[in-house]
């Protein structure tokens, strides 16, 4: 006697939603899940936690006691003063690194290839990736804020402007963010040193550590059209701290620009990181 099983037929896949509330819902959804699959990897590796807060110790430790002594600042003003904000745009300019590794590690462990596989928001692979770096990036800012209050750096003017300047700083971090994406996406594992080098010294040639005026004239206008100079001075002058100011236009024009060279490199990198993603194979 046979015995006949009846034929096995797939569970249907989830279909997306349709309407565009349930869109945007889908979306929040998947971009927080991979988000926290983010967090959880900085809270089971506690190394990657312990170095990203030792970074800006060292850092104020370095430039600010070592090198400090040896730069003096227009009006007698303390070094760190002057210091403090730099920091805080290099640390942001750093987190390019950060991105960059994380995406190109996904990509070639074929993690990307098994979430586009899967019923869920293409963006919310890199809205999720996004909202991680920030999350890590305010937490790099907020320590570095208490190692310059430790030190003696301090904001002079109200507490609202406190507010914008990190508002501008995580400006900046969305456009490297889309930055790293970008670079993640094309960048093997292995090549990701590279960019390592070349960030680094694009954070010193700008108004970070000294002012563009004591370096040489061409250096100092490369320093004065940097993304990152643009912020630093715009914080410094909303901190209340000293600065160098030049006669240039960019220069002079510091706030307009902490807000528009962010805004022209999301304008570049976001479109170009959706079609790479969109385009893997």
């Amino acid at each position: 006697m046979s015995l006949t099983l009846p034929p096995i037929t797939p569970a249907p896949m989830p279909r997306a939603p349709r309407s565009v509330v349930q869109r945007l819902r889908w979306l929040v959804s998947d971009s927080w899940n991979v988000a926290s699959r983010d967090l959880i990897h900085w809270i089971r590796q506690p190394v990657r936690l312990f170095s990203s807060v030792m970074y800006p110790v060292v850092s104020i430790l370095v430039f600010g006691y070592v090198f400090g002594n040896a730069v003096m600042v227009v009006g007698g003003w303390n070094y760190r003063e002057f210091l403090m904000p730099g920091l805080f745009g290099q640390s942001i300019v750093l987190g390019v690194g950060v991105t960059l590794v994380a995406i190109a590690e996904d990509t070639n462990r074929g993690v990307n290839n098994r979430f586009r596989t899967m019923p869920m928001s293409r963006a919310g692979y890199l809205a999720g990736r996004s909202i991680a770096d920030l999350l890590n990036s305010t937490l790099d800012i907020v320590v570095l804020m208490l190692c310059g209050v430790a030190v003696g750096w301090t904001w002079h003017l109200g507490f609202g402007n406190v507010v914008i300047a990190f508002g501008l700083l995580m400006l900046l971090r969305v456009a490297m963010i889309w930055l790293g994406i970008y670079l993640g996406l094309i960048i093997k594992p292995e090549n990701t040193s590279v960019v390592w080098t070349v960030l680094l010294p694009l954070t010193m040639f700008s108004d970070t550590f000294v002012a563009p005026q004591m370096m040489p004239a061409w250096l100092g206008t490369i320093s004065e059209w940097n993304p990152l100079s643009a912020t630093v001075g715009a914080i410094r002058e909303l901190f209340g701290n000293p600065g160098w100011p030049g006669d240039s236009w960019v220069s002079t024009h510091s706030m307009l620009m902490a807000v528009l060279w962010p805004l022209a490199i999301i304008a570049v990198f976001w479109p170009l990181s959706v079609r790479r993603y969109r385009s893997m194979s």
